[in-house]
């Protein structure tokens, strides 16, 4: 087994629980570099992985409530809770990016010296290596589970990391040159960094909520499937396509010759269905039956109204 498939091979559950706790010990690296140093680079750095924290456990919460079978209430389950949990990390991105903004900016206009600068750039390696290979395995495991909560979680963590290395070498040049107002740029360009990628969190999120079509790769499969059951006398149409967290969902018409019988024609229907769930993980295919000589006009202005 590789280890993407074994990455793979862990729920989305353990991933996140392992943030919760990396995330801990990051913080409390970056913080204590942060106290050494004085730098507010690194503040703006520790600052960052408390988002992490809260994200991972809000994602956490969400991921347990995606994974609620359906009921009375919510019959087509609860797989979008999960883009909660990406709104949420986007959201809590953007504050965290005005706080470091605004501290940025005070520290541009009252600049410090930085003391033990070795000792904290160390600290905030190591934890960036943490952040690394966490969210590593985290983007394996989701894009074999099609979890948006657990790649929000490691697309930011990515994030994370390459803020560090900023960090890193700015407060690097802060000690090369003696120039201290670059401690304050590097806090700020790490704030329009993560300012960049909560934006894109809100907005991939808010995608998911308004029933976006499936991937293009889904989407292809689905159409392989059926012309891979073409029958000169059956034809599909209007199929349309939606995806729900890690769920995927398509609907479609089944023309058959009018003269079938129902039984005929629903025992085609299942096999067609099977054959779709088989092909794509996670998905739900509706199929209704009409006959051949019979169209479905949708109205959609009234439907939209």
């Amino acid at each position: 087994m590789t280890l993407r498939e074994r990455a793979g091979a862990v729920p989305p559950q353990t991933w996140l629980r392992a943030s919760i706790g990396v995330a801990t010990a990051t913080i409390g690296l970056k913080t204590l570099a942060w106290w050494l140093t004085g730098s507010v680079g690194l503040l703006s750095d520790a600052m960052e992985s408390l988002v992490n924290l809260a994200s991972a456990i809000f994602a956490l919460a969400m991921v347990r409530i995606a994974l609620r079978p359906a009921d009375a209430e919510h019959p087509y389950g609860h797989h979008k809770a999960e883009y909660f949990s990406s709104a949420f990390e986007g959201l809590a991105i953007l504050v965290a990016a005005l706080a470091i903004l605004w501290t940025a900016v005070d520290r541009f206009l009252h600049p410090r010296g930085l003391e033990q600068v070795g000792v904290g750039l160390v600290l905030s390696v190591l934890a960036s290596a943490l952040n690394g290979l966490l969210a590593w395995g985290m983007l394996q495991s989701a894009s074999v589970h099609r979890s948006m909560a657990l790649e929000g979680d490691a697309r930011h963590l990515v994030t994370d990391v390459w803020t560090s290395a900023g960090v890193v070498v700015g407060i690097g040049l802060v000690a090369f040159t003696g120039w201290l107002w670059l401690d304050a740029v590097v806090a700020a360009a790490v704030a329009l960094n993560i300012l960049r990628e909560g934006g894109s969190l809100v907005w991939r999120s808010s995608q998911g909520l308004m029933d976006t079509q499936v991937e293009g790769a889904v989407q292809a499969q689905i159409e392989q499937v059926l012309q891979g059951l073409a029958h000169p006398a059956v034809r599909f149409d209007h199929i349309t396509t939606r995806r729900a967290g890690s769920r995927r969902f398509v609907d479609m018409h089944m023309h058959v010759p009018a003269d079938w019988t129902l039984r005929r024609a629903a025992a085609l229907r299942a096999s067609v269905e099977q054959a779709l769930m088989g092909a794509v993980p996670g998905l739900r295919a509706s199929i209704q039956l009409l006959p051949q000589d019979v169209e479905a006009h949708l109205d959609e202005r009234k439907d939209a109204a």
